[in-house]
């Protein structure tokens, strides 16, 4: 199963974050790519079973970088049907539109036909996972269980003879 993770970060937080989110993927066997939103083609989307989206949070939603990557996607809709989607953000306040920015990031996925994963209560997140400046302990350990919860239901639905593409 192929696990990509694309990330806008400007100041290297959410970078960060999408390091950890792929080291829980390749934690059960996924393959895995970790890439900037701006070394990402559409046919990057196309390849992968499962895309998780990060962002930092600007103004209560994802930044313009992610915004343009996305609104370009639309020349691939219909797609990215059924493949496993997910979701991170980082912002500079505790306050600071975490929830929206994840989202707008998981809106996207839905128009695109994906299949979002939620957070069973294993972070706290609910939508994803969320930090608040530099990334903590805690919110890597999140990243991971993020990036492990996708790579295990891609391989669960590829061995219930299921496609996630």
């Amino acid at each position: 199963m192929k696990v990509l993770i694309v990330y806008d970060s400007l100041g290297g937080n959410t970078e960060k974050m999408a390091k950890a989110v792929g080291e829980g993927a390749r934690e059960v066997g996924a393959d895995v790519e970790v890439k900037s939103v701006k070394e990402t083609t559409l046919p990057d989307l196309e390849a992968a079973d499962a895309i998780i989206l990060g962002s930092p949070t600007h103004f209560g939603t994802m930044s313009d970088g992610m915004k343009k990557f996305i609104n370009d996607s639309v020349k691939i809709r219909g797609k990215l049907v059924d493949k496993l989607g997910a979701a991170f953000t980082s912002s500079g306040h505790p306050f600071g539109g975490n929830e929206t920015t994840l989202l707008s990031l998981l809106q996207a996925m839905l128009i695109h036909g994906m299949l979002v994963v939620g957070d069973p209560l294993e972070t706290g997140g609910h939508y994803g996972a969320v930090a608040v400046k530099t990334p903590d302990e805690k919110a890597l350990d999140d990243c991971r269980k993020l990036g492990r919860r996708v790579a295990e239901l891609a391989k669960r639905l590829a061995a219930s003879g299921g496609s996630t593409a």
